[in-house]
């Protein structure tokens, strides 16, 4: 697999590492076909997206791996790591994809809990006598 083009994607606590080479078509993550790993149609349509805006579908063979976060990191990060190795493979899918938002890496990360308070913002109950 010499034309083979790796990229990384990150989203949450989630980190996707994808290998794109030339193929039929398969996208498997972690060792799953896609539709095994997210049974959920809306996050399996967000990580392919941008192989069907590119319509690139049937032409690249995809494997992710992704490790941390849950689901909905995930996809977004699979996401992410595609779009980016499909713009290294052809420039002209950068408009596209920019248009689309499908590059910006998504800066929200959870909100660390503070002391003296229930979560980060949720405070305990207040008594005044």
């Amino acid at each position: 697999m010499k034309d083979a083009i790796d990229a990384v994607g990150r989203r949450k606590t989630s980190v996707a590492r994808v290998l794109l080479a030339p193929g039929k078509g398969s996208v498997t993550v972690n060792k799953l076909p896609v539709e095994e790993y997210f049974k959920d149609e809306n996050r399996r349509h967000e990580a392919v997206r941008p192989l069907v805006l590119a319509e690139k579908m049937e032409d690249v063979d995809v494997r992710v791996n992704v490790t941390g976060g849950g689901i909905s990191g995930q996809a977004g990060a699979v996401s992410l790591a595609i779009a980016r190795a499909l713009v290294e493979m052809d420039d002209e899918n950068r408009i596209v994809f920019r248009k689309e938002r499908l590059l910006t890496r998504d800066p929200r990360m959870v909100e660390r809990k503070k002391y003296g308070q229930k979560k980060a913002r949720k405070r305990f109950q207040f008594s005044k006598r």
